[in-house]
């Protein structure tokens, strides 16, 4: 960070260049650009974090209310948000942590960046974060993360197609003026 704050420092102070933090992204086959590695851990982290903390405030709220006795609902749902809804937040954290770890790792190993990359990193994740209960449950773990990451990464794709051919620029249509008429 600090040498985008000198850089960025320079760029004002010289009033001729525009500074972009996009300059330091990367660019895949789809075009969206995400960042280099170490910050794209970081990014899985925080964002991860910030997943599980949302989906804990909303499933604890609900899992409080509806323990709670009548006359002290809220209490019970904020106290039950407060104290689960970081735990989850911290999981997903975990969860992400490890997966970006692996998606970088099998991006330096592989030196190219797609699809396979993220599978192959749920797996893994899978299977790392389920080992401590034993093989079996690691390799049904590790089976499910590539299977969620590849319908997540397949949906995706589809949805850059169909999005990428829409805004395409079509051909137009011209009717031929000689063309004969359908016979009646």
């Amino acid at each position: 960070r600090l040498w985008r704050r000198t850089t960025q420092q320079r760029c004002f102070a010289a009033a001729a260049c525009k500074f972009s933090r996009d300059t330091t992204r990367m660019e895949s086959d789809e075009g969206f650009q995400r960042d280099p590695c170490p910050y794209r851990i970081l990014d899985d982290y925080g964002g991860a974090f910030a997943m599980g903390a949302i989906a804990g405030v909303v499933w604890h709220s609900v899992k409080g209310y509806r323990a709670s006795p009548r006359g002290m609902r809220l209490q019970g749902t904020i106290s039950a948000v407060k104290m689960r809804a970081p735990v989850l937040g911290g999981s997903f954290a975990v969860w992400g942590g490890a997966f970006g770890a692996c998606d970088c790792a099998l991006q330096a190993i592989r030196k190219k960046e797609d699809p396979w990359n993220a599978i192959i990193s749920g797996a893994v994740t899978g299977g790392i974060l389920s080992a401590r209960h034993g093989v079996r449950a690691s390799a049904g773990s590790a089976l499910a993360g590539g299977v969620i990451l590849a319908v997540i990464e397949g949906v995706t794709i589809l949805i850059n197609r169909y999005t990428t051919d829409a805004h395409m620029p079509q051909k137009p249509q011209i009717a031929d003026p000689f063309a004969t008429a359908p016979a009646r």
